[in-house]
Parts: C-alpha cells; sequence; structure tokens
C-alpha cells in the first residue's frame, strides 16, 4: 500500500482507490463522523421546546427568544469562514476534535446557568463547536471517503437529523423529571463520547491514520487563491443553503408559539418541532442518493420550494386543523440542505476545494439566514398576526430557487477557479 505525506501541507489528499476491503482503516474515521455529525444540533432543538419554562424562570420575553433563535445561525455564519483557516492551521482531525471539546463544554455550562446571560454564553460556546463541525465534516467525508460520497453523506447527515429531533422529542419529557439545566446538560455525553474516534486517529502518525484500501493516487491541488465570492458556483451554493437553513430554524424557533397560539397546548409544539425534524432523517435518507445520480439538480430545488409553499399557506390558514400534514410537507420541503452538502463534495475534485466550499456556503449561508427567526417574529409583532410573517418567507423560496438555477449547471469548483484565476 502506498502512501504520501507532505511535510507542512497537512494530509495526503486521496483520490483513486481499488474495490478490494473498502472499509479496512476507515471504521474508526466512520465512527468519528457519525458521532460527530449526530451532536451538530443537539444544542438547538434541546432549548426550543423548554422556552417557556426557560423564560418564566430566568425572566426573558419574545425578544430574547428571537435572540436565541437567531443565535444558531450567527455562530454557524462566524464559524464557518474561520473554520477554513483554523483547518490549515492544525488539520481536519484536531479541528473537529476542538468542534466536539466546544460542543460539550457549552452544553454542560448551559445547565448550570443561572441567569440569561450566562445561558446565552454557554449557548453561543455549544453552538461555536456545531459551526466548527459543520464546515470540516464534509472535507472529512471525502478525505476518508472519496470513492462512496453518496453512502456515508447519506450517512452522516442522517445522524445529523437523528440528533435534530431526539432532543426535541426528549426535552420536555427529560425537564418534567430532572428539570430544564438537567435536561440541557445531559446533551453534554454524546458530545464527550464523539471525541474518542478523534482521539484515537491522532495517536496513530499522520500516515497511518490516513491509510486506505488500495493504491492512492495524490491529487496535487493547491490552496484556493482566488476569493470565493466571485464564483457563481459559489454563490448559488450559498444563496440555497442559506433560504434552507433560514426556514429551517425560522420554524425550530415559532412553530411551537404559532400553535399554541392558534389554540394548541405546549407538548402539542414540542412534538410537531420533533416531528418536523424526524421528516429530515427521510431527505438525509434519500436526497444524497439522488444526487449522486442526477447531473443537474434544479428540479429537485423546485420540488422541494413547492412543498415548503404549500405547508406555509396551510400553516397560515388552518395551523389546528391538518397541522400533521403541514408539518409533514415542512419536514420534507428542506430536502435542499442534504442536496447542499452532498454538492459540496461533487462540485469538488479534492479536501482543499470541498473545505472552501462547505466554508464558503455554510459560512455566507448562515449569515443570511440569521434573519430569519428574527424578522418573522418582527413581521409577527408589527402586524399582530402571521400573513406578512409568512409572506416573507414566500420571498425566500424564490431566492432559493434562484441559488438552485447557479448550481444547476455540472460543474467543479476548481474549474472555476482555473477561470477566474485567467
Amino acid at each position: 500500500m502506498a502512501s504520501v505525506y507532505r511535510r507542512g501541507r497537512g494530509p495526503p489528499i486521496i483520490g483513486a482507490m481499488s474495490p478490494t476491503s473498502p472499509w479496512r482503516g476507515r471504521l474508526v474515521a466512520l465512527a468519528g463522523i457519525v458521532l460527530s455529525a449526530f451532536n451538530l444540533r443537539t444544542a438547538v432543538t434541546a432549548l426550543t421546546p423548554l422556552f417557556d419554562r426557560v423564560s418564566a424562570d430566568l425572566g426573558f420575553g419574545p425578544t430574547v427568544i428571537g435572540v436565541f433563535g437567531m443565535l444558531p445561525t450567527a455562530a454557524f455564519a462566524l464559524f464557518g469562514v474561520v473554520t477554513p483557516r483554523i483547518v490549515r492551521r492544525i488539520g481536519l482531525e484536531r479541528t473537529v476534535l476542538l468542534a466536539m471539546a466546544l460542543t460539550a463544554g457549552g452544553s454542560l455550562l448551559r445547565g448550570v446557568s443561572g441567569d440569561t446571560a450566562t445561558l446565552l454564553a454557554a449557548s453561543a460556546t455549544a453552538l461555536a463547536g456545531m459551526g466548527v463541525g459543520n464546515v470540516v465534516l464534509p472535507p472529512l467525508v471525502k478525505r476518508y471517503f472519496p470513492d462512496r460520497i453518496g453512502p456515508l453523506s447519506m450517512a452522516y447527515i442522517s445522524a445529523l437529523q437523528v440528533g435534530t429531533f431526539v432532543p426535541a422529542f426528549l426535552a420536555v419529557p427529560l425537564s418534567d423529571a430532572f428539570g430544564w439545566p438537567a435536561s440541557l446538560a445531559g446533551w453534554t455525553i454524546p458530545a464527550v463520547a464523539a471525541t474518542v474516534p478523534w482521539l484515537v486517529l491522532l495517536r496513530r502518525s499522520p500516515v497511518a491514520s490516513s491509510q486506505l484500501p488500495g493504491e492512492l493516487k495524490v491529487l496535487p491541488v493547491a490552496a484556493p487563491h482566488r476569493p470565493l465570492w466571485r464564483l457563481p458556483l459559489a454563490w448559488g451554493m450559498a444563496l440555497m443553503f442559506g433560504m434552507t437553513s433560514l426556514a429551517t430554524y425560522t420554524v425550530f424557533t415559532w412553530l411551537p408559539t404559532i400553535l399554541v397560539g392558534a389554540g394548541g397546548d405546549r407538548a402539542l409544539g414540542g412534538n410537531m418541532v420533533g416531528l418536523f425534524s424526524l421528516l429530515g432523517t427521510v431527505s438525509a435518507l434519500a436526497m444524497p442518493l439522488l444526487a449522486i445520480r442526477v447531473q443537474r439538480p434544479v428540479w429537485l430545488v423546485v420540488a422541494c420550494a413547492g412543498v415548503m409553499a404549500l405547508a406555509y399557506l396551510g400553516l397560515l390558514f388552518s395551523p389546528l386543523r391538518g397541522t400533521m400534514l403541514w408539518v409533514l410537507l415542512l419536514g420534507l420541503g428542506p430536502a435542499t440542505f442534504p442536496l447542499s452538502l452532498t454538492l459540496i463534495n461533487l462540485r469538488t475534485r479534492s479536501t482543499a476545494g470541498a473545505a472552501a466550499l462547505s466554508g464558503f456556503t455554510q459560512g455566507v449561508g448562515y449569515a443570511l439566514a440569521c434573519a430569519g427567526p428574527l424578522l418573522f417574529g418582527w413581521l409577527h409583532d408589527l402586524t399582530h398576526g402571521w400573513e406578512l410573517p409568512f409572506a416573507f418567507l414566500g420571498l425566500c423560496l424564490l431566492v432559493l430557487l434562484a441559488g438552485g438555477m447557479l448550481v444547476n449547471r455540472p460543474r467543479q469548483l476548481e474549474d472555476e477557479w482555473d477561470v477566474a484565476s485567467r
């Protein structure tokens, strides 16, 4: 078996491999990727169903709830920009280990928060770790499983979705049994567990941790020198990812309030957030495998936008009649999220390209998404109704379609770099 490690340039870039013994030397990396993905949303959905109880105990109102709703996308945006630089300094494995350590520390601190400021700081710490993890997982898949992009994308995005809906379903029962601080702090445990595979990999030498089955072919890909904001492909990815994230985090934040305001109870709101998250697993299972078979994905984007539009209309005009149907549609619509994450690897040739496109897509995308929960709530306060907030989400679907058009033509990021550098 041959492998190459370039001194001072990070891990080897993997190209073609023989199909024999496909998992040899990669099971620890697989465990690390899946466990890390599980932890990328726990701090978000563990808190949302508890807002009424936590706000009553700590004394904050709807505006602060809007800030909590905006915090995930703000953290993900900031660390989408910063993480590629961290990766270049310390490598992919140490970066994802840092991500899980921040997630564990922030989750633990949330359990001992006695005031709003501490809870915000603790949440920001946990979300910073998740923001770092968001960016490094696609290039880790590219590095360790370049021959299995579709199945590995399906696996880690499914784990991410499971880590999204499980906290939403368990938040209220755990809070009833042990109190909301313990309900929040309990998510420290899976974050600590996710550090173990990366510690195992880091104990090996750089070459040994990267030895994959078959003959390895090194692809000499230089780090990007052209800013991605000049490239249509990068902007298409950012718009598509950003509008999907905006819709998702707006729903996480406001769906319980919409249903309770229409006459539903708190348990219904928590269960519907959990169902919304659970349905994302269906998309995570199907969309990566579809993406690797469809060269022009714009019709997938059109279908997702149409499903979300129907869900918005249902929640606006009949929130408690047909609730399950609206949430079903609402949960299937953001399939453009796993589509975007899969396209990061399908539209790049190297780990350098995947890391750069992942950082830009998620940094810019989450920056755009920051306005969603806060603006949705502000429009509701302004009009005392839901018509204008849902009209805002409808306009965001048009931006989503525009992003889908920009990523539709099959091409590689490295090709656009070459054109931009001429």
